[in-house]
């Protein structure tokens, strides 16, 4: 197929890139500098200059190509209400020039505490709907444009080296400060999957899935906060200690907000529908192993 991928030299997306490239897709990727240009005709990718707010590349980009990959996001947290906009046009802008054709559309979505004590499955619909709600409710709003949309709910953090997230965040804090942190009694977990595992995720929905399909990009449910200070700890030899959930914003910044959630997530029915099986180091690996020791 031929694949319009958006954010395609971001963390994600430059790994699905490779991920379609070598099963044999061909690949045009969104770039907005002369840099990522250079990095996606480099891996044998063709390129369409434009950005997340070009909405007439956006549309000629889906418009050639079989299939499209939405992974592009400004992720501005100082600025949450243009990033929800800039990701709800983007979608309704492809939706449109998808209109009428079966081609298939993946796009980023997250996972969020979507039921209270319990992870939160692929059945669980996304509760987001409007433009002022967390990324512009884009999710509902692919599925109610009658286009071959997808789902891929992306777990929290989406490790490996080279992450520049909420663990680099994290690790971060933890060099600022001298410890390790986490918050309360470290009870409140996060789901993760490697970034190789998700790009292969991304890939087997573009190629198999329905419309209409959620996938959870999950390898681990529930990762507790106090493993992943005390991973981070043990990486950097630094102590780990608590950070009363007061003091988490100030500690950690606007991920303060975040790290005291629980956000866990099943990913049992992608894994029997499409036979996909997380393959990557775990979060706790990975962070031992010193991904993010250069965070």
């Amino acid at each position: 197929m031929r694949v319009f991928v958006t954010g395609a030299s971001g963390w994600i997306g430059s790994h699905t890139v490779d991920e379609l490239l070598r099963a044999g897709h061909d690949v045009t990727g969104l770039a907005r500098s002369d840099a990522a240009a250079a990095a996606l005709r480099g891996k044998g990718a063709a390129v369409l200059r434009g950005d997340l707010d070009d909405l007439d590349a956006l549309r000629r980009g889906a418009t050639e190509a079989d299939a499209v990959v939405n992974l592009a996001n400004k992720h501005d947290w100082a600025n949450p209400a243009e990033s929800n906009r800039a990701e709800r046009a983007s979608v309704e802008a492809i939706a449109e020039a998808l209109a009428g054709t079966d081609k298939p559309f993946v796009f980023a979505s997250g996972l969020a505490a979507l039921a209270q004590g319990r992870p939160s499955t692929e059945n669980d619909p996304s509760p987001f709907s409007g433009l002022d709600s967390p990324r512009g409710g884009a999710e509902n709003r692919a599925f109610e444009l009658g286009v071959h949309a997808i789902a891929a709910r992306f777990a929290p953090t989406v490790h490996g080296t080279g992450d520049h997230g909420f663990i680099a965040i994290l690790v971060a804090a933890a060099k600022r400060t001298g410890f390790a942190g986490y918050v309360g009694d470290g009870s409140s977990a996060w789901s993760a999957v490697h970034v190789d595992d998700a790009a292969r995720l991304v890939r087997i929905g573009l190629e198999q899935a329905p419309a209409g399909t959620r996938l959870h990009a999950v390898a681990e449910e529930a990762v507790p906060s106090r493993q992943i200070a005390e991973a981070i700890g043990r990486s950097l030899d630094l102590p780990v200690k608590s950070v009363a959930p007061d003091d988490a914003v100030e500690h950690f910044g606007f991920l303060g907000r975040f790290f005291a959630l629980d956000m866990s997530a099943s990913s049992e029915i992608t894994r029997a529908a499409f036979g996909w099986e997380p393959t990557g180091p775990t979060l706790v690996e990975d962070i031992i192993a010193g991904a993010y020791k250069n965070a």
